[in-house]
């Protein structure tokens, strides 16, 4: 049989007909079939849902309708004359074509990306980049589709070799790229992207998370919506908030939370037989019980209402410290401390006659546990350490100190501000004595935090203010305290803020403590990949356990300068000594630029960071 060319259509460099044609003549040919009663084929529609994560469906979503299903590598042998007329009806797309309506060549689903510094998937809320246009037509034989659409023309990894369990070292759990994958994209040469330029990437099959993975990744688009304020723009341009170490943005449950209390709970507490009352004190002991849990505490009578970290510790100075710490008596932080672990240490000891002994660091920023042990003396009375610095993110091996002061009789002090928000912390399994923490550092509202201690030592000291709600009797002869942790909470408290850091824990715990380790420690990894190489910068911080903080210097620039050029595009760092001068001069330096990761934040963001820091760089 003679294929006719119809008169305006061109066949193509194969000599092809079009579409239309070969449908129309398949049609004819089985309908002169045995039985075929002049049917046709039948249609095979384009599904009205839309694809995940918002894509769109491509060059050929409202093309020519072909019978089958459309699995790449599938239905390679016909078996159908249908199967063959379709793969006949196919083979003009595989020919070169002119630029689609949409500016899209016909073959872009698998042509790589150009390198732009941004590989996350649409699972990390931020959109696939405009990409160079490919000056050749990629081959017609379809490559295998990769596990991760970033890595097109990489061959993908076998699903055996997944390890089991949770991937906290590779990046590549999130759609974030590996160590390796990142030095091999980053030593290509960047293709130069032609204006009005776009990709359409197929999406791949996700790799099936091993079955005893304790988490399945976050969707942080769902977590950006319950935000707010991340709507907000600055300067025209949209916020992007890398000041989570200075303090979190609340979640909308948070931010109803506290309206529901003000509109329908608002009392004080614990001393009026009225409904209202009684939902309020309902309210603020069931925040103390949620902290209890969040922190793996034996009994709610632990737990200890304060207004954030430093209250906290200066609580623990003023109780403990002045009933067991005397002349000639030690105290041993370390040289990560924030400011909070350290001036009140100082006015005890300058009260007491007591001294203060330091756990210095390695050139990464990690305490040296060698000079620790060297410092524990029959003298040392308390040792008080953080748990993640706040200027360089290191995480300070807590575990191990707690260990060691208690086999020498020592009491301790965790402090918990910078670590709550990005790690499991059970303060039984620390075995420390305190441990503090703020919510605003946790995603919950400002003038609220805790003191966790063990009933123990609540019990053996005294209060530390006194006034109402702490007693249980007073005569102008003698009063009589309450328990803890009343004792420890004079007057009226921050009650509707204590309700809604139970609600942010709430919501912290419903995500996952470990899905956000991980994927906040992807994120770092990321960013630390794309900041290093450029010129001029230095990282303050590069010990082997860090949290989401990337500390940082830039050749030819103040901090100041670097935070307003930031600022101008609409990113929020911190800059300056971050209360925390001790450990920055320990590296020559009064000041650095923080920019400190969250669980809410993307690649994209990251992207738009490195973005200013480089042309600064070039400046």
């Amino acid at each position: 049989m003679t294929i006719p060319t119809p008169t305006g259509h061109d066949p193509g460099a194969a000599g092809l007909p079009d579409v239309a044609t070969l449908t129309q003549l398949a049609a004819q040919v089985f309908a002169a079939l045995p039985g075929g009663g002049g049917n046709v084929l039948p249609s095979n529609p384009v599904p009205e849902d839309p694809l995940p994560g918002g894509l769109n469906p491509g060059p050929f979503a409202k093309g020519p309708a072909l019978p089958g299903a459309l699995v790449p590598g599938g239905n390679l042998a016909p078996t159908s004359p249908q199967s063959a007329v379709a793969g006949v009806a196919s083979a003009p797309a595989l020919v070169p074509k002119a630029v689609a309506v949409n500016g899209l060549p016909d073959l872009a689903a698998i042509a790589p990306p150009a390198i732009n510094g941004r590989f996350g998937g649409h699972s990390l809320g931020v959109p696939a980049p405009a990409a160079a246009p490919v000056s050749t037509p990629a081959p017609a034989a379809h490559p295998p589709v990769p596990a991760y659409y970033f890595l097109a023309g990489t061959p993908a990894a076998p699903a055996s070799t997944v390890p089991p369990g949770p991937d906290l070292v590779s990046a590549q759990g999130f759609g974030l790229p590996g160590q390796g994958d990142l030095a091999h994209l980053l030593a290509e040469p960047p293709r130069p992207a032609a204006p009005g330029a776009d990709y359409y990437f197929a999406p791949a099959t996700p790799r099936a998370a091993p079955a005893s993975a304790p988490f399945h990744g976050l969707d942080v688009n769902a977590v950006r919506r319950d935000f707010p304020i991340l709507q907000e723009r600055v300067n025209g341009r949209p916020l992007v908030w890398f000041d989570n170490a200075a303090t979190t943005q609340k979640p909308k449950a948070v931010i109803d939370r506290l309206t529901r209390f003000y509109e329908h709970e608002n009392s004080n507490i614990h001393r009026a037989a009225h409904e209202l009352a009684a939902r309020a004190t309902d309210a603020y002991e069931g925040a103390r019980d949620k902290v209890r849990l969040f922190l793996g505490a034996a009994s709610s009578e632990e737990i200890v209402f304060v207004r954030g970290a430093t209250e906290g510790i200066n609580l623990i100075a003023n109780t403990w410290g002045e009933a067991n710490i005397g002349a000639g008596d030690e105290i041993i932080v370390s040289h990560l401390e924030h400011h909070a672990n350290i001036v009140p240490w100082q006015m005890l000891a300058a009260r007491k006659g007591a001294k203060i002994r330091v756990i210095p660091v390695d050139d990464t920023g990690q305490v040296i546990l060698e000079e620790y042990t060297r410092l524990l003396t029959p003298r040392t009375k308390l040792v008080s350490v953080t748990q993640v610095s706040n200027a360089l993110g290191t995480v300070v091996p807590v575990h191990q100190i707690v260990a060691l002061a208690k086999a020498a009789g020592v009491t301790t002090v965790v402090d918990g501000a910078q670590s709550v928000s990005h790690l499991r912390v059970n303060v039984q399994a620390i075995g420390t004595d305190f441990f503090v923490f703020s919510g605003h550092k946790v995603f919950g509202p400002t003038g609220i935090g805790v003191v966790y201690g063990r009933k123990a030592v609540l019990d053996a000291i005294p209060p530390w203010q006194g006034g109402g709600n702490m007693i249980a009797d007073v005569t102008f002869e003698k009063t009589l305290y309450q328990a803890p942790p009343n004792k420890f909470e004079a007057g009226t408290g921050n009650i509707a803020d204590a309700v809604g850091l139970g609600a942010a824990l709430d919501y912290v715990q419903k995500l996952g403590l470990e899905a956000i380790a991980a994927y906040e420690h992807d994120l770092l990894a990321y960013a630390t990949q794309h900041l290093a190489p450029i010129k001029g910068v230095r990282i303050i911080g590069t010990a082997a356990e860090k949290a989401s903080v990337l500390s940082f210097v830039l050749d030819g620039h103040t901090t100041e300068q670097v935070g307003r050029a930031l600022n101008d595009e609409g990113i929020a760092v911190r800059s300056g000594h971050h209360c925390a001068q001790p450990i920055l001069r320990r590296f020559g330096l009064e000041a650095t630029v923080r920019p400190s990761l969250a669980f809410y934040n993307t690649c994209e963001e990251v992207d738009r960071f490195i973005a200013v820091v480089r042309r600064l760089a070039k400046a």
